[in-house]
């Protein structure tokens, strides 16, 4: 692992940018953005989700997620519903079109990243088992769930207050 936070941060942006290009490789050839391939992803659990979800899971701003909810709209593969629960919100759901493309860009999305699925996978099982490390997928989730959350982590891996929170306790 990266010894130092720059070296880190390096490292992962390399990673994601490259990452993305071959998804994107993938999905240009069904004319589909990496954002809208997100959004098919979130909406594939047939829940329906709001528009800040839709924004947070395509790491778009609510505007531009706004904007993709239209395109997919117009092609019909999502569409709106008010959501039961709070009337004043609306929810985006896949029509069957959009379940039936989600399901063709994910066959062709796991057929690309086959050969490197063992290379990612190839420690990722979970918490220590027999002196072994955690897995890449389950460090990263855990670093991106710190990061989110504003705290720290101990040399342990137990996750610590943020600056802000130890000042206003040294405050009291």
């Amino acid at each position: 692992m990266a010894r130092r936070p720059l070296e880190l941060l390096r490292l992962l942006t390399r990673a994601e940018r490259l990452a993305v290009r071959r998804l994107q490789s993938v999905l240009d050839e069904f004319d589909c953005s990496v954002e809208a391939w997100r959004v098919l992803d979130l909406l594939s659990d047939g829940q329906g989700h709001h528009m800040t979800a839709v924004a947070d899971h395509a790491f778009l701003p609510a505007p531009s997620a706004t904007k993709l909810i239209d395109q997919l709209v117009d092609q019909n593969l999502v569409f709106r519903r008010v959501d039961p629960a709070d009337r004043r919100r609306v929810l985006a759901c896949l029509t069957p079109r959009g379940m039936h493309r989600r399901q063709r860009l994910l066959r062709e999305v796991r057929a690309d990243w086959a050969e490197l699925e063992p290379l990612l996978l190839e420690e990722d099982e979970g918490e220590e088992r027999g002196g072994r490390p955690a897995g890449l997928l389950e460090r990263l989730d855990r670093l991106a769930g710190v990061l989110e959350d504003g705290g720290g982590v101990t040399a342990r891996g137990d996750v610590t207050t943020t600056r802000a929170e130890r000042a206003v306790e040294r405050g009291r």
